[in-house]
């Protein structure tokens, strides 16, 4: 064959590809869609219906990485994401030419001293020195980044001993003692796939002064691969604490409390994106998590919305005094707050019965899962900032303040948040979504499929491989350490020695019309409205 004819062959064969295939896909594609019944504007536009549904498709990555700015993004805004993911990765959250938040929106802001704290008087504990792993950048261009990990001792930033939280002081035969304020909220494995929980878990525990919230799923052996401090929290399922046929054990509780890792155990009677129980598909539900919760594998689980165990508080209060008695530990509740009457009524009686939990976690509505219904999601509880402080003030009104740790949760991903709750009453601070950004979760919000591309929130070996424990497991020790250093940052400007000395008095609240509040006056109003009420 001649080079003419060769020639004319590859500009016959690419009039087929450009011109003849595009032009028969066409008719092809307008033929079958202008005869189906299922979607009706691919009956009139085949084409440019197809269009829609592609671009409809990639719309959440284009509004994500395009065309929302930095402090749009819902659940979380870019650069709330990026702080988190350069704190994991480097253990920096500097920034640079100025804030991007809107000043003008109503919000919350610290109050500055005039005269702020000293590095070399915060009350820290900055011994032992933790060796883990942080990423520099060599070079950064357009299309590659060259960085490299190096080892590094870095300093914990613990609390000091005077400053450290005692969870169930005098009441239990073995109290939690906390030396740092943040730690890992609830997520079950099963929710989360194995290799996510085990880099969560060795990176709680290279931190130190953390702990970590099993979920409603139980307790699984990826939970203790780093030896950390456990919350065994138990949910209406009662997985991993039931019996064959659904019952609560006392048998595999009591053997549960004598684990020395789980501090402490916690009853989930509600969370913020699902106020009933708790819901995994069915692909997930693999053998060995189905033998962890003792149901059959590969069947979706829905948990009752409610324990069955107790119906109203003082069944509640005497199951805790139960559990705290049989195992000695501290025993806690999760709630979600959707009314002031309801909260009172429960803290009055705790107050009545001189019986009440040694801690409450506290959920906004805000608060994430890895499956529920939109409505559940939306619709009941009140957001965080609402909601806690309506407990806090509660608990002071009937003198129980001091016998209770308040554990707050929902969207505290950054020290400056986390800050404003302890202001409005925290004292220890719940994070998940945090945690699985630091582990590699870009936003997808596939969690619920079992398809999630990076490893995280599937249990499908195929994509669980993508989530590296040896390297990840070094962003979450330092996603804890730098938010620790961001909240004695927030306490030495605001004049502190510690962040434990956060309180009401050093918050501001700004409405929309630009008048000012304290907050003494914010939290006040939560409890007793008056005709002057917080022009939100």
């Amino acid at each position: 064959m001649s080079w003419t004819q060769i020639l004319l062959v590859i500009i016959f064969i690419l009039m087929v590809v450009v011109f003849i295939l595009p032009v028969g896909l066409y008719f092809w594609i307008s033929y079958r869609d202008a005869r189906q019944k299922e979607h009706a504007v691919l009956r009139n536009y085949p084409v440019l219906g197809r269009i829609r549904y592609i671009i409809e498709k990639i719309g959440p990555e284009l509004r994500q990485y395009l065309f929302l700015n930095n402090e749009e993004g819902k659940p979380f805004s870019r650069n709330q994401y990026e702080s988190i993911v350069k704190s994991g990765k480097y253990k920096r959250r500097i920034m640079s030419f100025g804030s991007e938040r809107n000043f003008e929106e109503s919000g919350f802001f610290l109050k500055n001293a005039m005269f702020p704290t000293q590095r070399e008087e915060l009350r820290i504990e900055q011994q032992p020195k933790i060796s883990t792993y942080l990423y520099t950048v060599d070079n950064e261009k357009l299309m590659s980044r060259k960085e490299h990990s190096e080892k590094a001792e870095v300093s914990p930033y613990y609390l000091s001993e005077q400053d450290q939280i005692i969870i169930g002081k005098g009441r239990c035969i073995k109290p939690f003692h906390v030396k740092g304020l943040i730690g890992q909220s609830a997520m079950s494995y099963g929710s989360l796939g194995k290799n996510a929980i085990t880099a969560l878990s060795k990176g709680l525990g290279m931190a130190g002064g953390t702990w970590m919230n099993t979920g409603e799923g139980g307790l699984s052996s990826h939970h203790m691969k780093g030896n950390v401090d456990i919350i065994a929290q138990i949910g209406p399922g009662l997985f991993g604490y039931r019996t064959d046929d659904g019952e609560f054990s006392w048998e595999r509780f009591k053997v549960k409390s004598e684990i020395d890792q789980i501090k402490a155990f916690e009853l989930k009677l509600a969370q913020g994106a699902k106020i009933r129980g708790g819901h995994v598909e069915a692909e997930k539900v693999t053998p060995e998590i189905a033998e962890i919760r003792s149901v059959v594998p590969w069947t979706t689980i829905d948990s009752p919305n409610r324990f069955r165990q107790f119906y109203d508080t003082k069944g509640l209060l005497d199951f805790i005094e139960q559990l705290r008695e049989i195992g000695g530990k501290p025993v806690g509740i999760k709630i979600v707050v959707g009314n002031r009457d309801e909260v009172e009524e429960l803290v009055k009686i705790m107050a009545q019965e001189k019986k009440s939990p040694d801690f409450i976690t506290v959920d906004g509505g805000e608060g994430g899962t890895g499956a529920t219904y939109q409505e559940l999601a939306d619709g009941p509880g009140l957001p965080l900032y609402t909601a806690l402080p309506i407990v806090h003030e509660m608990l002071k009104k009937y003198d129980l303040r001091d016998h209770v740790t308040l554990i707050a949760s929902g969207k505290l991903v950054t020290p400056e948040k986390m800050a404003y709750a302890l202001c409005l009453g925290a004292d220890l601070i719940n994070t998940a979504r945090a945690f699985m950004i630091s582990v590699g979760c870009i936003m997808a919000q596939t969690c619920h499929s079992n398809t999630c591309p990076v490893g995280v929130a599937t249990t499908d070996p195929n994509r669980e491989k993508a989530l590296v424990i040896e390297e990840k497991m070094y962003r979450v020790c330092n996603y804890v350490i730098s938010t620790r250093e961001g909240l004695f940052n927030l306490a030495g400007a605001s004049g502190l020695a510690s962040p434990t000395e956060f309180n009401e008095k050093h918050l501001m609240f700004r409405a929309m019309n630009g008048q000012l509040y304290t907050g003494k006056e914010y939290m006040h109003g939560l409890i007793r409205p008056s005709n002057n009420q917080i022009a939100l």
